[in-house]
């Protein structure tokens, strides 16, 4: 990536507040809410997110610092906001809350379209994989059921009623097979469309400096 985007704060990550619910009674009366601002800033969470410090605090009888958390956050979005943060973030799937500033968010956007597009390409080519395995896999199960039925078939011991079904199920199992084939035949297009849209999107991006 283009180092004019690579320049990016670091994120604070601080023991405990993994999630809201989890600050104690210590927690609370010790934060640095200047510090916990800035995380939660640098991670494009939206001012609601002070709400739900201040609730936690609240049952423990501690007042969550709104100024200093402000000030901290304020901080943590001007790193969020950066073009190659945002370009990251749409590339991992995050969505974005219109957290930026007017005069950041041009920038910011457009990289993390471009990131969220490399995202939906990604994601084109993975599901592709994981329908085309489950077809394969649902294919070869069904090959081997065709086996054992045609195995019962020409058993002595198999009777004219259990044949009778047996003969009705072959009938459903080899046209279950054909359109198992047909459905993997199509997913490898797709697949194969997928993978190409990507890797020209990749050289793309590659070439912008993402």
């Amino acid at each position: 990536m283009n180092s004019k985007w690579a320049s990016i704060g670091a994120v604070l990550v601080f023991a405990g507040l993994s999630g809201c619910a989890s600050m104690n009674a210590d927690e609370c009366a010790a934060s640095d809410w200047s510090a916990i601002g800035y995380e939660d800033g640098s991670r494009g969470y939206t001012a609601d997110r002070f709400g739900n410090h201040r609730k936690a605090c609240a049952k423990h009888g501690i007042t969550a610092d709104f100024q200093s958390y402000q000030v901290g956050r304020d901080q943590g979005l001007e790193d969020f906001c950066q073009p190659g943060r945002g370009f990251n973030y749409g590339a991992n799937g995050g969505r974005y809350s219109g957290v930026c500033s007017a005069e950041l968010e041009p920038a910011f956007l457009e990289a993390y379209r471009a990131g969220h597009k490399l995202h939906t390409l990604r994601a084109n080519v993975s599901n592709a994989n994981s329908r085309l395995y489950s077809l394969e896999s649902d294919l070869e199960n069904t090959r081997n059921r065709i086996v054992a039925v045609e195995l019962a078939l020409v058993n002595s011991e198999t009777t004219t009623d259990e044949r009778v079904a047996l003969l009705v199920e072959l009938k459903e199992l080899s046209e279950r097979k054909g359109k198992l084939k047909g459905e993997i035949k199509h997913v490898i297009a797709d697949l194969a469309r997928f993978e190409q849209d990507l890797q020209y999107y990749e050289q793309t991006v590659a070439a912008y400096g993402y």
